[in-house]
């Protein structure tokens, strides 16, 4: 049996990085991006490690995905008067970089370049 090594996000989850964790419940744990690209930037992630991307994610637990949503919307309230985009990055040639998904919560100043799609 081979093992495997826990991603960043697990080890956040672990306490074992550091994060300014702003929502957490027994399945999600949301935290401010080290490297944000607007004011306000979140990822929201489950706590498993089971699913890679959104799409296995909504196959595999369509409720999960529904909370994590939902703490999105929260946290999106709580910060930018809900307005916000959710992006989720699926594949390598997309941009994840992190197997393990999680969303991206952007509000705020986007920024020039990071409007792609509006």
């Amino acid at each position: 049996m081979t093992e495997t090594t826990p991603s960043i996000f697990s080890r956040i989850v672990a306490r074992e990085i550091p994060a300014t964790i702003v929502a957490e419940t027994d399945a999600l744990i949301a935290f401010e991006d080290i490297n944000p690209q607007a004011q306000v930037h979140v990822l929201v992630v489950p706590k498993t490690e089971r699913y890679a991307t959104v799409s296995e994610l909504a196959s595999g637990d369509p409720q999960l995905l529904a909370d994590l949503v939902g703490m999105a919307q929260q946290i999106a309230d709580d910060r930018s008067s809900g307005q916000y985009r959710l992006i989720f990055n699926s594949g390598e040639q997309a941009g994840q970089t992190v197997f393990h998904v999680h969303a991206h919560i952007l509000a705020g100043d986007l920024g020039e370049g990071s409007l792609v799609g509006r």
